[in-house]
């Protein structure tokens, strides 16, 4: 799902951490509270509050708040444990990570300027990702890297992963896939 389209209230059944969009402060949304699910993608939701302002709920507190029958199927191919580490299967964890505001991955909206791997001598790898925000003051930059550092430290054969924010060069539209343009109709 990416979009809500049916837009139904929601009570929150608990107390719920939420990350207001877009500034990125943390809040806590009380129980009780009514919100409506606007976009359910990657490891979060996009609630909009009673107020009318935007928040984001991690899925792993999603559940208990009595969201679970907004969250998304997972988007990531489930890792064999056993499997070997490829670099591939970077960006497709990658590819889970979606900005809370608008419904596309980090990779297609082209904030991923970089990313590489070394095997350390335990043969485990750590695995180094260079990533930008759509402007400089983006509050949401610090979830999403997190986002970013969770989903890859998922995967097998990783031990480490450095997630930087880089802002050159700035990211520009251009930088967004072709899939990224047709799903926001900016092509």
């Amino acid at each position: 799902m990416a979009v809500r389209a049916d837009r139904a209230p929601v009570v929150l059944a608990t107390a719920c951490p939420a990350t207001l969009i877009p500034r990125g402060d943390k809040v806590i949304l009380d129980a009780g509270t009514e919100v409506v699910v606007t976009q359910a993608l990657g490891v979060s939701l996009t609630v909009q509050t009673d107020t009318g302002r935007l928040a984001r709920i991690d899925a792993a507190v999603a559940t208990e708040a009595g969201l679970a029958d907004h969250l998304a199927e997972p988007t990531a191919p489930v890792a064999d444990a056993d499997a070997d580490f490829h670099i591939d299967q970077v960006v497709d964890a990658l590819r889970t990570v979606f900005d809370p505001e608008i419904p596309v991955n980090v990779v297609d909206l082209g904030l991923i300027y970089g990313y590489e791997a070394h095997q350390l001598p335990d043969g485990s790898h750590r695995v180094e990702i260079q990533m930008s925000m759509t402007a400089p003051g983006c509050g949401m930059g610090d979830v999403l890297r997190d986002d970013a550092h969770q989903r890859v430290a998922e995967l097998p054969g990783v031990s480490d992963v450095n997630v930087e924010l880089v802002w050159d060069p700035p990211w520009s539209m251009s930088r967004m896939s072709e899939a990224a343009k047709l799903e926001l109709g900016i092509m």
